[in-house]
C-alpha cells in the first residue's frame, strides 16, 4: 500500500465504512504520541533563542529543498526532522550539519511518497553540495533515531473522522472545511507553540477555526460535535485554538481559498450560505469553545 498521510498504517483497518457513515478504531489516537517530539525538546525550545534560531534554520533548508514538490512533503520532512533532533539532541549551529539533517528529511519524506527525483533537486544553492553516500549514511541515521516509525501520525489522519462528526451532506462544504484546515495545519507547522498538542488536537482546533470562518451559523453544532468526542481533550483544544489565534490566524484567507478552488456557481452558492449565517448576527468568543 502506498503512504497517504490521511491513513498512514497500514496494520490497522482503521476506517470501517457501515452504509455511508465511517466508524473510527481509535488505533490513531493511541499511539499519535509515538510520532510526537519529546517535552524536553519543546521546553529546550521554548526556552533558548539559539536553539529555536537552529530549528528555524533547518526548516527553511527543509521548505528550500522541498519547493518543487508538495507542501504536504514539507510537513513529513519538518515531522521526522522534529522527532529526530528531539531523539538526538540540537546539534551545533553549524550550516552544513543542519543542510545535511534537512535534505536527508526531505529524502526521506520523498522516498515515503515514492517520488522520483534526483538528489540534484535539493542541492545546488547555499554553497554546499553532498554525495550520495553522505545523505544516505544521515538517512540511517535519522531512521535510527525514529526507530523506523516513518508512516508519521500527523493532524491530516484525523481530518476525515472529524468532519463525519459534522454529518454535512453537501460535497462543496466539505470539501471547502478540508481544504481550509488544511491550509491551517500547513501554516501552524512552524510555531514552536503547537509542537505540544497532539496531532488528534491540532486538526480538531483546525476544523473548529475553519468552521467559525466558512459557516457560523452552524459553528456551535460543529463545535459540540467535536468536543463530545471521547478522544478530545476539551482544555488542550481551547489552549491550541488560543495559540492559533496569537499566531495571527485571519479568517480573510478562507475566502481567497473559496475562490481558487470553486467554481461561479459554488462560490455563489457558498457565499449565499454565509450571508444567510452571518444575518443571523452569531457571534463567537473563546468562551464558547471552553464551555462547550
Amino acid at each position: 500500500m502506498e503512504f497517504d498521510l490521511e491513513n498512514p498504517l497500514t496494520n490497522f483497518d482503521d476506517f470501517h465504512v457501515s452504509s455511508s457513515v465511517p466508524t473510527f478504531i481509535p488505533s490513531f489516537f493511541l499511539v499519535e504520541s509515538d510520532h510526537m517530539p519529546t517535552e524536553t525538546y519543546i521546553k529546550t525550545l521554548e526556552a533558548s533563542d539559539l536553539a529555536t534560531s537552529i530549528r528555524r534554520e533547518a526548516i527553511c533548508s527543509i521548505s528550500q529543498f522541498s519547493r518543487k514538490f508538495s507542501s504536504f512533503l514539507s510537513y513529513l520532512a519538518v515531522n521526522y526532522l522534529d522527532r529526530f533532533l528531539s531523539s538526538q539532541g540540537l546539534p551545533q549551529p553549524e550550516t552544513w550539519v543542519l543542510r545535511l539533517v534537512a535534505i536527508s528529511c526531505v529524502s526521506l519524506a520523498a522516498k515515503m511518497n515514492k517520488l522520483e527525483f534526483e538528489l540534484t533537486h535539493f542541492q545546488g544553492d547555499g554553497g554546499y553540495m553532498f554525495e550520495a553516500q553522505t545523505i544516505k549514511r544521515m538517512e540511517y541515521v535519522i531512521l535510527g533515531a525514529l526507530k523506523w516509525r516513518m508512516r508519521s501520525i500527523t493532524p491530516f489522519s484525523f481530518i476525515s473522522f472529524f468532519i463525519s462528526l459534522f454529518k454535512l451532506k453537501d460535497p462543496p462544504l466539505m470539501d471547502v472545511l478540508k481544504a481550509r484546515a488544511v491550509e491551517i495545519i500547513l501554516e501552524a507547522q512552524n510555531d514552536i507553540k503547537l509542537l505540544e498538542f497532539k496531532p488528534s488536537i491540532i486538526a480538531a482546533t483546525a476544523l473548529v477555526c475553519a468552521s467559525h470562518e466558512l459557516f457560523p451559523s452552524q459553528f456551535p453544532s460543529f463545535r459540540k460535535a467535536i468536543s463530545y468526542c471521547p478522544y478530545v481533550n476539551k482544555e488542550n483544544m481551547l489552549n491550541c485554538y488560543n495559540s492559533i489565534i496569537d499566531m495571527g490566524w485571519r479568517s480573510n484567507k478562507a475566502e481567497d481559498m473559496v475562490s481558487q478552488q470553486f467554481s461561479s456557481s459554488e462560490r455563489d452558492m457558498l457565499k449565499r450560505r454565509k450571508t444567510n449565517d452571518y444575518g443571523k448576527k452569531h457571534t463567537v468568543h473563546l468562551s464558547q469553545v471552553q464551555h462547550c
